[in-house]
């Protein structure tokens, strides 16, 4: 089951991604004005929909970053091998979390932005995960039962505003420098992601392979949860594989004209243009 939000003749709305369209979810279930609200209520009310027609088609629409308006984005970095060693760094006990806002967004097909202030705007494919069921200090055995599904991300970086401090939030909060979609696949259509493959696309030149079970922590919702409560519609982000641009010889930055993707096996592909802000 896939689920995306959009927005339709400049109203914003959320429905079931089928092969004929999109069906309205908002319209069917008025108490649930957002995606997020409609997890919180149990995603397996869409189930009796799957067949229906569809509202809309794909091309009507604008799809919206998968969820629009979480709680909390929380992105988690170096947890990879390949990307800590590209790096210079040591793996940490525990994992590096930030956090990016909801504003600094866009969903697929949407350009992201690179800043008047930087020319190192940086891709960074990463598999997002969707919280359905809330709850604090989620048990490592109890963890997959509380997600709603996955979806592709692209946590792309500004980085010599990453580099201002020991903090990263300066580059991973520029507005439009995120891209969340293109839908959510529902967790029980995935079963096992550390099955999933995760690739990530620069102009049709592959710049990142992996395969999930090489995280390095794969414990982020049990981690994550004994900070503070997950909520229905929570975003984990769960980090980024090597053969990120500032790393590369020479360096490989996103630039004006530029498309990026990011394909996750079993979900689908996030592309966003580049585009240069404009003073």
């Amino acid at each position: 089951m896939k689920c995306a939000s959009f927005t339709h003749a400049g109203k914003a709305g959320y429905g079931l991604v089928t092969e004929g369209g999109i069906v309205d979810l908002a319209r069917r279930f008025p108490d649930a004005p957002t995606l997020r609200t409609f997890i919180a209520g149990g995603l397996d009310r869409a189930g009796a929909l799957v067949g229906a027609p569809a509202d809309f088609a794909l091309a009507d629409v604008t799809l919206a970053p998968v969820i629009p308006d979480p709680d909390k984005i929380v992105c988690v970095g170096l947890n990879y091998h390949d990307h800590v060693v590209e790096t210079g760094r040591t793996v940490t006990p525990n994992p590096m979390l930030f956090a990016r806002y909801a504003g600094s967004q866009v969903g697929d097909g949407e350009a992201l932005v690179k800043p008047l202030e930087s020319d190192e705007f940086d891709y960074e494919g990463e598999l997002a995960v969707i919280i359905g069921k809330g709850g604090r200090r989620i048990s490592e055995a109890d963890a997959l039962s509380h997600v709603a599904g996955y979806a592709c991300y692209n946590d792309a970086s500004v980085r010599d505003w990453q580099r201002h401090t020991s903090q990263f939030m300066p580059g991973k909060t520029f507005a439009a420098t995120g891209g969340f979609g293109p839908w959510m696949v529902s967790a029980d259509e995935i079963g096992d992601p550390t099955r999933l493959t995760l690739a990530t696309r620069l102009n049709g030149a592959e710049v990142q392979r992996t395969t999930v079970d090489l995280m390095i922590t794969l414990t982020l919702i049990a981690y994550t949860s004994t900070i503070l409560p997950l909520l229905p519609g929570d975003v984990i982000v769960s980090g980024t594989p090597g053969g990120v641009g500032a790393r590369r010889t020479p360096k490989l930055f996103m630039k004006d004209g530029d498309v990026v993707e990011v394909e996750v096996s079993d979900i689908g592909v996030l592309r966003n243009p580049v585009v240069a802000e404009k003073a």
